[in-house]
């Protein structure tokens, strides 16, 4: 039944791919064992745009210094070379929790990159890196819901993991079929406004960028996600994980950055995550999880080992976006039979309970506290 749509669903999304193992993937530990880290330069921040299967994306993280948060997110998406699309994604959570948050998610029009590739414009929108590749500049007129004008800058140095942040896939790595890398503006300082139905927000306060590009199709590549994002006053703390579907021989692949104003404290391949307490979602069997440890163990330019830790209650979660939720009910049948992909992400940001990251370099110890965003995402 519906093998024509299963035919025609296979040709776009791909079907369960054959157990390859992990040795048809290079993670980029690899790289970060002899090269825990390089930092980017403005040259190094161009889209990729590939002409073949992909998802690219940049995200901007917003933290307000009342309270408010904020992600921009521009999406570039190339399914098997014949259809290019690009989203803008607005997505407010006020600081007063009683208020519903703010969902906007707009196709963009006449999109096109600048010469060199390091800015991007669409109708009524367009995300420009400066010349001294230090800041970016997010402009949105295209939902009257949100109408964005913010700008973050830099104040510590934007990295990749290893050499070149890239982990690679396929059964000859020498000609890989698919790449994951991210590239991360760690620490930044942020100003500007979001103009909502209820008036304009101000987002002065700090910022993270993330990179992302996934040169591939995204379940194939991934079947569970972790990320952390965390702001204090003095310290900033990423952490970003993925596990390939067995194919891959359920490979975990993780990178971190423990940052300063001015530096990184150290960075790479230095995350784990443990959910520490689950419960059962009754719509999906997703273990949803509602405490859970991270933890970052590196070390600095001069040797000197860190150690970071943040742990406790996620509290009730901010969100939970089934991924395929527009998508024609017969359709997400046919995805989930056979692909076995049922995407959803969960998304928190505990305010009830103090969230403290617990800093060790060398025999200093700190302790500081902060704001976290973070987000559990399981796809297959």
């Amino acid at each position: 039944m519906f093998n024509w749509a299963k035919q025609t669903l296979a040709n776009v999304v791909g079907t369960e791919e054959p157990i390859y193992g992990p040795s048809a993937i290079k993670s980029v530990a690899q790289d970060a064992k002899d090269t825990p880290y390089t930092e980017l330069t403005r040259n190094d921040m161009k889209w990729a745009a590939l002409d073949s299967t992909c998802v690219e994306s940049q995200s901007f993280y917003l933290t307000a210094d009342n309270g408010n948060f904020a992600l921009l997110q521009v999406i570039y998406s190339n399914v098997v070379g014949i259809r290019t699309t690009c989203q803008f994604s607005v997505k407010i959570f006020r600081a007063d929790p009683s208020k519903p948050h703010i969902w906007c998610s707009t196709p963009l029009n006449d999109t096109d990159f600048s010469e060199d590739k390091t800015s991007f414009y669409a109708a009524d929108c367009a995300v420009e890196l400066s010349e001294d590749g230090k800041t970016y500049t997010i402009k949105s007129m295209n939902d009257q819901r949100a109408i964005v004008n913010v700008k973050i800058t830099q104040t510590a140095p934007c990295i990749v993991a290893g050499k070149d942040g890239k982990t690679l896939f396929g059964t000859d790595l020498s000609n890989p079929w698919g790449s994951m890398r991210h590239a991360f503006w760690p620490r930044c300082v942020a100003e500007g406004t979001i103009v909502t139905e209820e008036g304009p927000i101000d987002f002065k306060g700090k910022a993270f960028l993330s990179h992302a590009l996934q040169g591939m199709k995204p379940h194939h590549a991934a079947s569970r996600w972790n990320f952390v994002y965390f702001q204090s006053p003095s310290y900033s703390a990423i952490l970003m994980e993925f596990t390939t579907p067995p194919s891959y021989g359920s490979t975990v692949v993780s990178v971190g950055v423990l940052a300063k104003d001015g530096e990184i404290i150290t960075a790479g391949d230095i995350t784990s995550v443990q959910h520490t307490k689950t419960k059962k979602d009754s719509e999906n069997d997703w273990p949803e999880p509602t405490e859970a440890k991270f933890t970052w163990t590196g070390a600095t330019k001069d040797g000197k080992p860190v150690e970071a830790v943040i742990e406790g209650p996620l509290e009730d979660k901010l969100d939970r976006i089934d991924v395929m939720a527009e998508v024609p009910g017969f359709v997400k049948t046919i995805v989930a039979s056979a692909v076995g992909t049922k995407p959803y992400i969960y998304q928190y940001s505990p305010r009830k309970t103090t969230v403290n990251l617990k800093l060790k370099i060398g025999d200093q110890e700190i302790s500081e506290e902060g704001r976290m965003f973070t987000e559990a995402t399981f796809i297959s």
